[in-house]
């Protein structure tokens, strides 16, 4: 049991701890905040900015681009942060709805979200099970939207784990994560192909009819910087990252734009640009970029795009190092604003960046403050408990068929299966 008034009077002895470490956060937070908002009068800029960032060692975090200049030159006032403005204020939801379905229509979205089925620990024969779902929306009334669900069965031969030390092996669940996650960049990848009419072998979700590239925005649900894989085996790394590429290309030779869009972002590209242009700066690992727009940015308003240059993983992108650009949109009144990445011909290309950003808009206006498509893909694909209990029955039968003896996970461990 919980005892809400115990809690409260015990946070009340606290109080003066959590004052002082607030006070010191937002204290730091807009000594960050006067660096950035003080950029045009040290960089007029994008070049002159270059050139500040690479006379100062080490990886930089982010670089300008085009829209940087634009920025500097409308003359900001002090305290401004490079944002550009979304310029519309809506009276009422039925308002912005009917604005988000003129931005929309005849614009196809695909977005890719998966689940997986992890190997239960007793189970003699090893399996596992992922999933990707793409959710495809012509946003046309003369054309239906199709859900389409992958799915790859896992035998023990692929969850064989990776012996590369005494304690350092990759283990059956973290090859079924990557598995998973392999599945929906393929999805995501040969939808952008199809779109342009080279698919490649394999997973394949033709187009319900001709969709002109520049009509087409593919999205994916999470971060095209894959830097959690630096703390993986090399094997895992090499292997994320080169599903990412995948993506790149794919996105790069269609002429389809891809977004990937992190609602709750630990990003310190910005951070790390401004330790870079004031490294008296104090250092915090509570302060994220996304922290650092406040009451600057409207609803809708969204930073002006930088190309990431945080080094670390990126280092391992080979030709595509430098191929990744990103911003922050504010998506809710309540919430830092999401982090969006792109491929940096889509930011450098001002004329489609408005157009992608304003489809993301129109599908966040739909999806009440989550881009619709995403939450759809993600119900398509989600593998409930009920679910999971099902495949381990059915694999139960397929084994007993065959003449092993597999035990059924305990209902404790399908709990714990229940990791997306």
């Amino acid at each position: 049991m919980f005892y809400l008034d115990r809690v409260a009077e015990a946070l009340a002895t606290k109080r003066s701890s959590f004052t002082r470490q607030e006070s010191a956060f937002q204290s730091t937070l807009a000594a960050y905040r006067r660096v950035l908002s003080a950029l045009p009068q040290r960089a007029a800029t994008a070049a002159a900015l270059q050139d500040l960032l690479l006379a100062q060692p080490g990886a930089h975090g982010a670089q300008p681009l085009a829209a940087y200049d634009a920025w500097a030159a409308r003359s900001p006032s002090p305290g401004d942060l490079p944002v550009q403005p979304f310029g519309r204020a809506f009276a009422h939801h039925e308002a912005a709805r009917t604005w988000a379905e003129a931005a929309i229509t005849g614009m196809t979205t695909a977005a890719v979200d998966g689940s997986q089925i992890q190997p239960w620990q007793d189970a003699p024969v090893p399996v596992g099970l992922v999933q990707a779902g793409i959710f495809v929306n012509p946003h046309d009334a003369t054309r239906p939207y199709r859900k389409v669900v992958e799915i790859e069965v896992l035998a023990p031969d692929e969850l064989a784990p990776l012996a590369v030390g005494d304690d350092d092996g990759v283990t059956p669940e973290a090859l079924v994560n990557l598995r998973r996650f392999e599945l929906e960049a393929r999805v995501l990848a040969n939808w952008m192909r199809e779109v342009a009419g080279t698919p490649r072998p394999g997973v394949s979700v033709p187009p319900d009819g001709p969709v002109p590239p520049e009509t087409a925005l593919a999205i994916l649900d999470g971060s095209l910087i894959v830097s959690f894989a630096l703390k993986m085996h090399p094997v895992l790394r090499a292997a994320y990252v080169l599903a990412v590429r995948d993506l790149l290309e794919a996105s790069e030779s269609s002429h389809v734009p891809l977004v990937a869009y992190i609602d709750s972002s630990r990003a310190r590209d910005l951070i790390s640009l401004a330790r870079a242009l004031a490294p008296e700066l104090p250092e915090s690992r509570r302060l994220y970029d996304a922290h650092l727009w406040g009451a600057s940015m409207a609803w809708g308003d969204c930073a002006v795009p930088w190309l990431s240059a945080r080094g670390d993983v990126l280092e391992q992108y080979g030709a595509q190092r430098d191929a990744i650009a990103f911003t922050y949109l504010r998506a809710t009144a309540d919430r830092p604003p999401a982090r969006v990445e792109m491929p940096a011909w889509v930011a450098r290309d001002s004329v489609l960046f408005g157009r992608v950003m304003d489809v993301l808009r129109a599908e966040i206006i739909v999806g009440n403050g989550y881009p619709y498509a995403i939450e759809t893909a993600d119900a398509l694909a989600v593998i409930s408990v009920a679910d999971r209990e099902r495949f381990a029955q059915l694999f139960a039968h397929f084994a007993a068929e065959s003449g092993w003896q597999v035990n059924m996970p305990t209902r404790k461990a399908i709990s714990k299966l229940q990791r997306r």
